[in-house]
């Protein structure tokens, strides 16, 4: 199948996957540096306790708009009397600062990635630092060098607008190409009508207990007289959540490490941002009978 040539330039770069093992072991150490702080950071920066939606793609919406600005405010100053030089500017730095955010919640994000969408958040964030510091040194031009050192200023960020697009394409390719931090559930069906989900006393008290009902994988708990109901696949990348670990009311999924909260299916630790579906939950004669208490499409 021909592929489109950022994508066959990212599969032919064999030096992607040591530069994205040293980059996800330099950026796993600094969080597990923090301790306990670090785990709740990481999940801030996720998104997880801001949008409830993965953050990194918000942000990057602004220095992309404003680097776009600053480029076409340069020009237009340049040959026109109608804008002062120092629009541009003003536009650059506003994107330099809302974009070393976004490097940093990219990073963050990177660290859950593998295989292939892992080369590609490379290609994509190896790039991204390199117009962040390109346009760094641009804007060290414009403020410190002089009214004659501002044409090379300009040319470096029209050089840094043209590799934001490159790195764009490769950041949506992580998304839109290889499924990266989509919610899973999105592609799932669930019982919208009671379904059986097995015997109440295969439950164990304490523990986790899956179960098929009406086509789906359901997560099946125990919270004191209470059977908890929630879809059995992590929303952040798909894991099994009966094979993880459940502690006070909080299953942790085995693959990243996100957390939700049995009761109502919140996420409460990253890197998953979306909740978990929840099922409604009675006993009829020994059965458990589940349904979806609202549509997943």
């Amino acid at each position: 199948m021909p592929q489109p040539l950022l994508e066959r330039i990212a599969r032919s770069q064999n030096w992607l996957e040591p530069t994205a093992d040293w980059l996800q072991k330099l950026v796993t150490g600094i969080y597990s540096g923090l301790g306990g702080s670090g785990r709740q950071l990481k999940s801030l920066l996720n998104g997880t306790f801001i949008l409830r939606h993965p953050l990194h793609p918000a942000l990057t919406d602004v220095p992309i708009g404003a680097w776009t600005v600053g480029v076409i405010a340069d020009y237009a100053a340049h040959f026109t009397s109608r804008i002062p030089e120092s629009a541009g500017d003003i536009a650059l730095a506003v994107g330099l600062i809302v974009a070393l955010a976004a490097l940093i919640t990219g990073y963050t994000d990177f660290m859950d990635t593998l295989a292939l969408e892992r080369r590609f958040a490379t290609a994509h964030g190896l790039t991204m630092t390199l117009v962040i510091a390109i346009d760094a040194v641009s804007m060290f031009l414009r403020w410190f060098a002089g009214a004659g050192a501002h044409p090379v200023a300009v040319a470096l960020s029209t050089v840094g607008w043209v590799l934001v697009l490159v790195g764009a394409w490769y950041g949506g390719h992580v998304v839109f190409g290889t499924g990266y931090a989509v919610n899973r559930e999105a592609f799932l069906d669930g019982p919208s009508d009671w379904a059986d989900a097995g015997a109440a006393a295969d439950i164990p008290v304490a523990g986790l207990h899956v179960a098929e009902a009406g086509g789906m994988q359901v997560l099946l708990v125990r919270e004191g007289a209470r059977i908890c109901a929630l879809s059995d696949v992590c929303s952040h990348a798909g894991g099994p959540l009966h094979e993880g670990t459940l502690q006070n009311g909080i299953v942790q999924c085995p693959w990243h490490s996100s957390r939700f909260r049995i009761r109502d299916g919140r996420a409460v630790g990253g890197p998953a941002t979306f909740d978990q579906p929840v099922l409604e939950v009675r006993e009829v004669d020994g059965r458990v009978m589940v349904k979806l208490e609202s549509p997943l499409h």
